[in-house]
């Protein structure tokens, strides 16, 4: 068998939505990124959603909206994708790295206050794989040393927290619909937020500065000629990605039914070994199984690239679990060498295993089969 990590569900539904845009004429930011704003803040219970081009250009801007730029610190976990990071560095801030708590993976809560200065500015706390960090915990911290709260959901859209869905509870929350996340539109990213002044200067800023939209001057009965309120930015996302965003969220239920089928079915068979830490969902947390990451527990028999690469071998595809930033050059080179020990930990002996709608039992069982042989 060959088995992806993951492959993105797409049936006749997305072929008619871009088609439909296409014959359209309007390809650009439009009508169909409207609906996909609607749709998704209607979802996470936000009171408004921005479209952006990316993940990564939505945390920039959410950044550049809340103020943080130089001599500001942002404190963040090190162990999520590297874009978390960078976007910090971009608004000409300073990361500042905490280490995770081991059973989550997310951030660690009690270690955030010994990391607070005078010049810290904002938590950036991590979503990591769609679960969620205790937001309660961070946002008690956040009002304690009044700093902004912009959350990293990248992988959190279907995830709850406390029974409410993740995209409306914090400052500023960020979504990612990157092809491995649990819906997509090739790529893209959305700011959700309750705060209107914020919403509509993002909407501004995205498109150039332009104080008023292009489907609204193409709409007008008469001339309209547009002003650029301030120096902006192309994060447009286009009609064709919010096409099959669209066609998507129509199905997203489904989606998130069958991961979390197939993540039971991956606890069920992996948490008896010895060798292997299984996800741990703490109870406030409803989780959308973005991905599954089992821990090997540190062994001198075993090394988990060798597990990996064993896999690979067999035809199943997998990743490492979550990268640490504080061990990239870049960041050596800023901070040289800092002491995360569960953070390194994780990123070690983490493996994500293949997770996907439309992954069938067989190929499931494939992949349980040969690792625990390999383990073994």
């Amino acid at each position: 068998m060959k088995i992806p990590l993951t492959k993105p569900y797409f049936d006749k539904e997305e072929e008619k939505a871009v088609v439909s845009v296409l014959r359209s004429g309007w390809v650009a930011q439009g009508p169909k990124v409207s609906e996909l704003e609607n749709l998704i803040a209607e979802y996470t219970d936000a009171k408004y959603a921005v479209a952006t081009s990316s993940a990564t250009t939505s945390l920039y801007l959410s950044l550049y909206i809340m103020g943080v730029g130089p001599g500001d610190e942002v404190i963040l976990p090190s162990h999520t994708f590297i874009a978390t990071a960078n976007t910090v560095v971009q608004v000409g801030a300073k990361p500042v790295f905490v280490d995770i708590d081991l059973a989550t993976y997310n951030i660690d809560p009690a270690k955030i206050e010994e990391k607070i200065t005078r010049k810290t500015k904002a938590i950036m706390p991590v979503d990591q794989v769609g679960l969620p960090v205790d937001l309660d915990k961070i946002h008690s911290i956040a009002k304690k040393h009044k700093l902004l709260v912009l959350e990293d959901a990248a992988c959190g859209l279907g995830s709850k927290y406390k029974g409410k869905m993740i995209g409306g509870l914090s400052d500023i929350t960020v979504l990612s619909f990157h092809p491995r996340k649990t819906i997509t539109t090739g790529e893209g990213g959305m700011i959700l937020t309750n705060n209107k002044k914020w919403a509509e200067r993002a909407k501004m800023l995205r498109h150039h500065g332009m104080g008023i939209s292009d489907l609204i001057r193409h709409k007008s009965t008469k001339i309209i000629h547009e002003k650029y309120i301030e120096t902006g930015f192309n994060f447009r996302m286009s009609d064709i990605e919010a096409a099959v965003g669209v066609a998507q969220m129509k199905k997203f239920n489904g989606f998130l039914k069958e991961r979390k089928r197939l993540a039971g079915r991956y606890t069920e068979a992996l948490k008896g070994n010895d060798l292997i830490v299984t996800p741990f969902v703490p109870s406030y947390a409803g989780h959308n199984w973005q991905s599954y990451i089992i821990r090997l527990k540190r062994n001198k028999k075993i090394k988990r690239d060798a597990v990996m690469q064993k896999l690979l071998d067999r035809g199943i595809s997998t990743r490492r679990g979550v990268m640490s930033i504080h061990l990239e050059k870049p960041y050596i080179q800023m901070f040289g060498k800092l002491s995360l020990p569960n953070s390194l930990e994780m990123t070690n002996w983490g493996i994500t295993l293949p997770l996907y709608p439309g992954m069938k039992d067989e190929e499931q069982e494939y992949v349980i089969d040969n690792l625990l042989k390999i383990i073994k």
